[in-house]
């Protein structure tokens, strides 16, 4: 079973936040193949199905993103998931807005999310989808940007591309393996 996992914020105030782009990549996967995301367990929410002939577990952390890897480490733990066959996505601030970049591993930057993913699953080997968010105006405004509302059509319309992108690059992965995917959408 392959675990994909969206890192994003739960509840309503944060659904139209840069912060949320796992969120929307996996909802968006999920609508595409009818997977259910619809049960709740491993402090998140979660449905099981299949792509690309592979069975996955889709799960969105309800945790707030800060404590991401306590949710994510309990689903692995239950259903004994090798790391290898896990794929995180979720925003960077490093990325420009409607591009991603694919890794087979490497640390968490200054994404809090991800440090609590590599806190709790102890490792830095695992796939992830970085959904490029860009850069605020000024430096000391990062929390703001991240949480904030997305303020423009225009822009969620970027953001929405990167997240096509990633719901892509996810597929691209599962049928040809990661080298394919990197080479495809780096």
């Amino acid at each position: 079973m392959v675990l994909i996992v969206g890192l994003g914020n739960p509840e309503q105030e944060y659904s139209n936040t840069r912060h949320n782009m796992g969120f929307n990549t996996v909802n968006k996967l999920a609508q595409e193949y009818k997977i259910e995301l619809n049960r709740t367990k491993f402090k998140g929410i979660y449905g099981k199905g299949t792509i690309e002939d592979k069975k996955v577990l889709i799960l969105k952390p309800q945790t707030y993103m800060n404590l991401s890897g306590e949710s994510i480490i309990e689903a692995i733990n239950f259903y004994k998931i090798d790391l290898k066959d896990m794929i995180v996505i979720y925003d960077d601030i490093d990325v420009e807005p409607g591009k991603i970049k694919i890794r087979k591993k490497g640390g968490a930057g200054s994404h809090n999310g991800m440090k609590s993913v590599i806190e709790n699953v102890n490792s830095e080997e695992f796939i992830r989808i970085r959904v490029g968010i860009g850069t605020p105006e000024h430096k000391n405004d990062m929390i703001n940007y991240v949480i904030g509302k997305i303020p423009t059509e225009e822009e969620k319309e970027v953001l929405d591309k990167g997240t096509d992108k990633a719901k892509e690059a996810i597929k691209e992965i599962l049928k040809n393996g990661i080298d394919s995917a990197m080479n495809k959408f780096n």
